[in-house]
């Protein structure tokens, strides 16, 4: 097998110590948005259950627990401790491991589906992001989707402006993260990279992949949700999830999602 350099200690850091990821779909508007509408598309684009679905990446168990709920087969791999511990106390019928995403210890053509929610951006470097995209399609039966989320390279920028939460400290910050795509861990996230969509669709056939379709996530108006504190009852929710559905696939306004969901057949 490749090796790989370690990866980032400040993820599990981050995961572990600062950040609760176990709440982070449901604690804030935009979060809310993220995961109805990551549910639409995965309902779209997954064979029928009960196949078989690898989650990589499945942090403590948010899609892998609504998965294993509607009769899917679910193994969830993520690469900090605490989310493995977390997801296999909440949902004891998925089967959770810790493991790297560029490297796992699973047989060829295990799963009928195979999902990378967060490993991508969490990569830094392109070619383990490749790494990770040619171990999932490895892990895919022929013909089963491989399904990769990443986070738009304009959503930083747009977050914390939306916020107000620019200043002369983090404004350079951003503005880098813009430029090159690696984010520095002192915007208050941990090591990421953000991709264009173009980026996305390279990655996957260096990979061997075909090339993906891309969906936008959220639509354009997520921005408006925190900024707001809009609920989930609230029309301008509703109108939100209604937009994002309607500019999906279009490329002109791909890139004004927070994330990108991108499919392609192993």
């Amino acid at each position: 097998m490749p090796q790989h350099r370690p990866a980032e200690p400040d993820i599990r850091r981050y995961y572990t110590e600062v950040f609760a990821e176990a709440d982070r779909l449901h604690r804030k508007p935009q979060g809310r948005l993220e995961a109805r509408r990551t549910r639409d598309l995965l309902t779209r684009v997954l064979p029928a259950p009960p196949a078989a679905v690898l989650d990589v990446g499945g942090g403590p168990g948010a899609y892998a627990g609504w998965l294993a709920g509607a009769g899917y087969r679910v193994h969830l791999v993520d690469l900090v401790p605490a989310h493995v511990a977390a997801a296999r106390a909440a949902y004891p019928e998925v089967a959770a491991t810790v493991g790297d995403a560029r490297d796992l210890p699973l047989r060829d053509d295990s799963a009928d589906a195979t999902l990378l929610l967060g490993p991508l951006y969490h990569l830094p470097e392109r070619a383990d992001r490749v790494a990770a995209l040619r171990e999932a399609a490895r892990l895919t039966r022929p013909g089963g989707p491989v399904v990769a989320a990443v986070i738009s390279r304009n959503a930083a920028l747009m977050d914390l402006t939306a916020q107000g939460l620019l200043d002369e400290h983090s404004r350079p910050l951003l503005l880098g993260a813009y430029a090159t795509g690696v984010n520095d861990p002192e915007t208050g996230f941990t090591t990421a990279y953000f991709h264009r969509p173009e980026q996305v669709v390279a990655e996957f056939t260096a990979a061997g992949l075909p090339a993906p379709r891309l969906y936008g996530v959220e639509g354009p108006l997520w921005p408006l949700l925190d900024a707001l504190d809009t609920g989930p009852d609230d029309r301008l929710f509703h109108d939100a999830v209604a937009c994002a559905a309607t500019f999906e696939q279009d490329p002109a306004v791909l890139g004004a999602s927070a994330h990108l969901l991108a499919v392609a057949s192993a």
